[in-house]
């Protein structure tokens, strides 16, 4: 198993959420040994505490001394077990740990989230920096980093299955959607999109479905943890901005299985997404892992002048620029050089595919992608 760089405070209870496959079970089994564990992909525990919640409290007492860690897996399964989690959390300060691949039902019920006595942390694929001498661009760029595609012979048909089980397990078996056949297509078409701006009507148009279902769709995919819109970053904007978000899967090879590729197809536009992708996924397993105070944004003019990532919190304003390009041309800056305008405060990265790492113009730090994927921690924190 690799190293995870995750940080959690010892003393406090935390929800763990994160899409399947990313290692969370595997990690949680390492770092707590002694911890009960509660599996409610277990099919006889379901059916036992969504007849009886409160069973669940008579297990723990009877397994668990106070203030020992308690692991439920798969909460979203079984919301209303936080009803009794917060009581034994106030009675005998039992800790739990309270793991998700979904956030549909928590939100859909309105779950009791334990009125702020658990943290929220995010599980992600692996890193760059956690798989050391084992990070190979390729394989990254191919695969993506869940964990299974490092030990698997396969990959590429352990990622079609996994595209598959989140249809069948997550999608189907909750009838989360009425017609599964157009939603798995409706994933397909999303990954066209992958990296830009998405037209929610040309999506409904292509999919034949109303542009409302096609929102919702768009919207499940959230909920299920495995893509991301993120927005336009517009604090104290100068300049008139674009308003619509953009669109990413959570991992790169996860995007890879969903793209389908045709004779028209160039390989410049599907590996430029995929090193977007890489950088993105990259980012925000960082600011999760080091427990950062910044949102991800992305810069667009409404005349399309356009930087890939505005990072921005407490700690720092980054906007990041990132090229296949192996030679830096005088367009690849244009964004960054109108970012430094706007906000001069803000570092300034253009990651491309060259060897070189140097400063150009005195403020853009231009960093090859394998150097700043390694080093990523310490660009974010220097």
């Amino acid at each position: 198993m690799y190293p995870r760089f995750f940080n959690y405070m010892k003393s406090q209870s935390f929800f763990l959420l994160g899409p399947r496959g990313t290692g969370k079970s595997t990690w949680l089994r390492a770092q707590f040994p002694e911890a009960l564990y509660i599996d409610l992909l277990s099919e006889g525990l379901f059916q036992e505490f969504l007849r009886h919640p409160e069973s669940l409290r008579e297990r723990i007492l009877a397994q668990a001394r106070p203030k020992d860690w308690v692991i439920l897996d798969e909460i979203q399964r079984v919301p209303e077990l936080l009803n009794e989690v917060q009581r034994l959390m106030s009675e005998r300060q039992q800790k739990f740990i309270l793991t998700g691949s979904s956030a549909r039902k928590l939100k859909k019920n309105h779950a009791n989230l334990l009125a702020g006595r658990a943290m929220t942390k995010f599980f992600s694929p692996l890193t760059a920096t956690e798989l050391g001498d084992h990070f190979d661009i390729h394989h990254s760029l191919k695969f993506g980093h869940l964990p299974m595609t490092f030990s698997t012979e396969s990959p590429r048909d352990y990622l079609k299955s996994y595209v598959g089980t989140y249809l069948r397990e997550e999608v189907q078996q909750e009838a989360l959607v009425r017609n599964l056949s157009v939603f798995a297509y409706f994933l397909e078409v999303l990954a066209f999109s992958q990296g830009q701006v998405v037209s929610v009507s040309a999506m409904a148009t292509d999919c034949g479905v109303d542009q409302k279902t096609a929102e919702a769709y768009i919207q499940l995919t959230e909920d299920l943890l495995i893509a991301h819109r993120i927005p336009v970053f517009q604090k104290k904007s100068k300049r008139k901005m674009s308003v619509k978000p953009k669109f990413y899967y959570f991992d790169v090879g996860v995007y890879r299985a969903l793209r389908k590729i045709g004779p028209l197809d160039s390989d410049e536009e599907i590996q430029g997404a995929a090193i977007e992708t890489l950088i993105f996924q990259e980012i925000r397993a960082q600011i999760h892992n080091l427990n950062l105070d910044l949102e991800i944004f992305f810069y667009r003019t409404q005349n399309k002048i356009e930087v890939d990532f505005i990072l921005y919190g407490e700690d720092g304003l980054f906007a990041i620029e990132v090229k296949r390009n192996h030679r830096i041309q005088p367009e690849d800056l244009k964004g960054l050089a109108l970012v430094h305008l706007d906000y001069p405060k803000a570092k300034l990265f253009l990651i491309y595919s060259g060897n070189e790492e140097r400063v150009i113009n005195e403020s853009i730090h231009a960093v090859p992608i394998q150097k700043f994927l390694k080093e990523l921690p310490s660009y974010l924190q220097g």
